[in-house]
């Protein structure tokens, strides 16, 4: 619904691979038992956690480690029955606000969620992206007028350069096809982890310049 080819040819890997929700959750636990101080949300659609059921999803999602989940295409007025399964199990609830969102739309979106917002920075699908959509700052800017949660700006963001610009303006950045596209372009999964380190650090100096 929101991917770009990239990480659609990242998802159909995968599930030609045998991956399933299951797996992903193994995967939160696997990565907050090595870094047990870092917040590590999921990112899904709704279809998963829906088939999965709810309640289940959550609090699995808990006992996994995960502090959160990003739903991108869950409408707030639909939400309520994962909201209250994720605040009893302490979990954070992100939704997605685009540059088409009005300000009175963004007061109710922003009103149901917790953890941060994740603020599109374009209209259209996930995917790098020569520069930084020009509409970005200025969601960021009604978006904090709604909302004391942090705005974290995302989609289209892959480099160092574009990293600092968004970081003027924005509480976090997100970067999601640029390392799938390190990792579909290695020749070997080694390689691929090479890769995404060396992106990560020059992604963190690009913030850090800001």
């Amino acid at each position: 619904v929101l991917d770009g080819a990239t990480i659609q040819t990242a998802d159909d890997i995968a599930l030609r691979g045998g991956v399933r929700t299951k797996d992903v959750l193994e995967t939160i636990r696997t990565v907050t038992a090595a870094n047990p101080t870092v917040p590590v949300l999921c990112m899904t659609y709704w279809n998963p956690v829906d088939r999965y059921g709810q309640a289940r999803f959550a609090a699995d999602l808990a006992a996994a480690g995960g502090a959160g989940c990003i739903l991108p295409d869950l409408p707030v007025e639909e939400a309520d029955e994962w909201l209250a399964a994720a605040a009893e199990q302490g979990l954070a609830t992100v939704f997605v606000v685009a540059p088409s969102s009005r300000d009175e739309r963004l007061a109710v979106i922003t009103a149901k969620g917790t953890g941060f917002v994740y603020a599109a920075a374009v209209m259209g699908v996930t995917g790098t992206r020569a520069q930084v959509g020009d509409m970005a700052e200025d969601l960021v800017a009604r978006t904090r007028a709604t909302t004391e949660l942090p705005v974290c700006v995302g989609l289209g963001v892959s480099n160092a350069a574009q990293a600092a610009e968004v970081a003027a303006f924005a509480d976090g950045v997100i970067v999601g096809s640029a390392f799938v596209q390190r990792i579909l372009d290695a020749a070997t999964p080694e390689a691929g982890y090479g890769a995404v380190r060396e992106l990560t650090a020059e992604l963190a100096q690009g913030v850090r310049k800001r």
